[in-house]
């Protein structure tokens, strides 16, 4: 059976892999550590088809390790006991190179078993993943392992790899040339969204499927819009969900509305209607709060008609509420005095609710001096009277302060002349 090109065609030096300047870059880490040929305890993380692998395996060959690869998502503790037991059979190696797939995907208890083994250099762990290590990896393997951090392939970068391949493909004995439209390449690294290896496997589809004329391939605009079709990846329980609502509140606070709109785009093409609904009335309250105070009630009348409406059509209050958020003035006033005041009842000892305070409405009250002295603020100009309200303890302390903003500004004019 014919293996995969992105598999046949693996780049088998570093100077062939494609992207990754921030970590193979000259003088980075992941340079530096090749150059040592010191190989630490690592885990590889970031998106498919990046060259974490690849990588995985090139270091593999520059090692006098026995490398063992397993994956954690086909594999099991079963597996990893049998190489355990093999150690003093090697011959001639210094170790174990153990190169872990998808180590996420192995419960805790097996990645337990590989921390002996670890801590005296027995086995030097290379673990991929695609999640985030510091959520799914256990912490005492984190603490003996350096994290990489892998990103996602730009779209000049696809188009450098894409190039690559079509030239190895040349040089192959009965080699095929394949030539691409400009239109084409744009087409293809485009969908791929930063993945080398989904990209190669739609030029491999259209390779397989289209008659070559003289062993010559033209790749046509037409034919890679048909093969390479774009399908928007999301986890409701990964990074990227957290990482795109992240995104969404951060760019509205920003006043952003254009970064708003589009974030709000990714998480309608997800279906996530509970997410935007809940995160959208987070912002009315934290990031507009007391700068429009009719900004909550807009966004829970949009945010109820999109529940009714379904998508598609509830994406058009949807955008409405965002729009009105983004452009909206910003205060986060009333964020930061409930902030204050939780922060003082943990850690400060606020002292007795003062007794003209206190609730005076059953009998004894009077003879335990409750609510003796209480002014009604309502039979008073303006329906106000200075009188304590804070405990005596904190009694000066302030937690709200007006917002600069218009509405704010507002309100502090208003009491400081009544107050006066």
């Amino acid at each position: 059976m014919e293996r995969p090109l992105a598999d046949r065609l693996r780049p088998e030096s570093m100077e062939d892999i494609i992207g990754q300047k921030h970590i193979l870059g000259k003088g980075k880490i992941l340079n530096r550590i090749i150059e040592s040929k010191f190989i630490p305890n690592m885990i590889f993380y970031g998106p498919p088809g990046v060259g974490k692998t690849t990588v995985a395996n090139i270091i593999a060959e520059m090692t006098h390790k026995r490398f063992h690869r397993l994956n954690a998502t086909t594999d099991s503790t079963k597996d990893i006991k049998e190489i355990l037991s093999e150690l003093n059979t090697f011959m001639g190696y210094e170790g174990i190179l153990l190169y872990i797939d998808e180590i996420h995907h192995f419960p805790k208890r097996t990645q337990q078993i590989l921390l002996e083994y670890m801590e005296n250099g027995q086995i030097t762990l290379i673990g991929s993943t695609t999640e985030n290590p510091y959520f799914y990896v256990f912490k005492a393997i984190l603490s003996r392992a350096t994290v990489i951090e892998f990103k996602p392939l730009s779209n000049e970068e696809i188009i450098e790899g894409l190039l690559k391949v079509c030239h190895k493909l040349k040089k192959e004995e009965n080699g095929l040339f394949v030539d691409f439209e400009k239109e084409a390449l744009e087409i293809i690294s485009n969908s791929s969204e930063g993945d080398l290896r989904k990209a190669l496997n739609s030029l491999e589809l259209i390779i397989k499927t289209t008659p070559s004329n003289k062993d010559k391939i033209i790749i046509t605009g037409d034919l890679a819009k048909e093969f390479a079709q774009k399908n928007f990846s999301y986890d409701r329980d990964g990074d990227k969900h957290y990482d795109i609502l992240s995104a969404f509140q951060k760019s509205i606070r920003g006043s952003d509305a254009e970064a708003s709109i589009l974030y709000l785009a990714m998480l309608i093409k997800a279906g996530d209607l509970t997410s935007i609904i809940r995160r959208l009335l987070v912002i009315a309250s934290e990031d507009i709060g007391l700068a429009y105070p009719q900004a909550i009630s807009i966004v829970k009348a949009c945010t109820d008609s999109a529940l009714q409406l379904g998508f598609p059509e509830a994406q058009i209050p949807l955008a409405q509420a965002v729009l009105l958020l983004a452009t909206a003035p910003k205060s986060n006033s009333a964020v930061k005095a409930i902030g204050e005041a939780l922060m003082d009842i943990d850690k400060t000892n606020i002292g007795e609710i003062p007794l003209h305070l206190k609730d005076g409405h059953y009998k004894g009250a009077e003879k335990l001096g409750r609510m003796q002295g209480y002014k009604y603020p309502h039979d008073y100009p303006h329906n106000y009277i200075n009188q304590q309200y804070m405990p005596d303890n904190i009694k000066d302390k302030i937690y709200y302060n007006y917002g600069e903003n218009k509405f704010e500004q507002s309100i502090k004019n208003y009491w400081k002349n009544i107050k006066k």
